[in-house]
């Protein structure tokens, strides 16, 4: 008897947030901190592919992916601007971004991880809402305790904000900060923001159709 086998699901569509969302979330890891070149999913396809090199030190401080079936929309934009009162936003049309915080070192992306949002970086990316959740590894050693962003170590904070305002730099080209890290904002937040974004989701898949 031949056997169909199996194919893999697609990270961002086919991998199911989990029961529990927004307080304990699946995850898609996509970078991990000794990675040398960025790694970002192909949208068609959900393989992993090399989005460029990272051409000068900075290293993302902590794993980096998206949370399936979330989507960075309207309604993510709206959320944004209504806290920096500024005018209409809208996301950056991409999954939802993570940042897990883990003591033991992983060595590789293209895996899946359950993590708890503790907070976020209300990031702005050419006017675009692009909000980073930061979350801790569930049942870590070292971060597992975490239950909110104040809980984090100052420090670890501070270097996830760099990253992300640094990592699109080009020395020497500079003139506008090409990203700019709005706000620190907490779990609560945090909740509202993936919630928020899970809407969104449905709504693009609506759109898709």
């Amino acid at each position: 008897m031949t056997h169909t086998p199996p194919y893999r699901a697609h990270p961002w569509h086919g991998v199911p947030i989990g029961d529990d969302a927004p307080h304990t979330v699946t995850c898609y890891v996509e970078i991990v901190p000794t990675d040398t070149v960025k790694f970002e999913i192909d949208k068609d396809s959900g393989i992993l592919k090399i989005d460029r090199p990272q051409k000068y030190s900075n290293h993302c401080p902590a794993l980096y992916g998206f949370i399936p079936q979330t989507y960075c929309g309207d309604g993510v934009g709206k959320l944004c601007a209504k806290a920096l009162k500024r005018e209409r936003m809208r996301g950056d049309g991409d999954p939802i971004d993570i940042c897990i915080l883990a003591d033991r070192p992983i060595l590789h992306g293209d895996i899946l991880v359950r993590a708890r949002p503790v907070g976020g970086l209300m990031l702005v990316d050419k006017s675009e809402a692009d909000d980073k959740i930061i979350a801790v590894l569930e049942g870590d050693g070292v971060y597992g305790d975490v239950q909110d962003i104040s809980d984090v170590p100052k420090a670890i904070v501070d270097r996830l904000r760099h990253y992300f305002l640094t990592y699109k730099e080009i020395p020497g080209t500079r003139k506008d900060p090409p990203v700019e890290v709005a706000k620190v904002y907490n779990r609560a937040t945090a909740h509202k923001v993936i919630r928020q974004s899970i809407s969104d989701y449905v709504e693009y898949c609506r759109r898709e159709r």
